[in-house]
């Protein structure tokens, strides 16, 4: 597949308490399940966005530092989409466990050139599982210069000028958008 992907693994995880790259999920620690994902897929290349080089990132996957100051996911976006050899960059969050390879490919049929696309449950997008056009790095840094770095607000402009699509979501597939923020998420599997 001619995609380029990217984990955002940057987070600080303070309502979980504790990393949740390495969190156990069904046996193994979450990075490894959404690693294992995103190559399924066949990317031309896998990057890792982080704050710092995990000491868990397999060779396979590129670290690529969140641009500084770090905004969280805002700035691993910047960083990777400036980072890609494609022209499309498929952005995966680290504690999205419930994303399937089926819908991810379905999701990768949707792009077009200079187009990417995104979901929105109920009024909120989902940013961190979506697909971006390299076109969109210039809205990014954009972004970043400004004082509202709410991936919502970028989104949203993203949509209205046509550089993202929203695909709609059956009330099955919106499972596949559940993230773990706190340890009761966990508890709950």
């Amino acid at each position: 597949m001619n995609i380029s992907t990217v984990l955002l693994a940057g987070g600080e995880s303070r309502r979980m308490g504790e990393n949740k790259a390495t969190l156990l999920c069904r046996g193994k620690p979450l990075w490894q399940i959404q690693l294992e994902l995103l190559r399924k897929l066949e990317p031309t290349e896998i990057f890792v966005s982080a704050r710092t080089d995990p000491v868990w990132r397999p060779g396979d996957a590129q670290f690529v530092a969140d641009d500084l100051p770090s905004r969280g996911p805002l700035s691993g976006l910047a960083a990777s989409l400036a980072h890609i050899r494609t022209k499309h960059l498929l952005a995966l969050a680290i504690d999205m466990p419930f994303m399937t390879e089926k819908y991810l490919t379905f999701f990768c049929s949707q792009i077009e050139p200079g187009r990417g696309v995104i979901t929105k449950i109920e009024d909120r997008f989902e940013p961190l599982a979506a697909i971006y056009p390299l076109e969109t790095l210039a809205d990014f840094r954009s972004a970043l210069t400004g004082t509202d770095f709410s991936l919502q607000t970028v989104a949203s402009r993203l949509v209205a000028e046509g550089k993202l699509r929203v695909t709609p979501l059956t009330s099955q597939e919106k499972k596949l958008f559940l993230n773990l923020n706190e340890p009761a998420d966990l508890a709950a599997l």
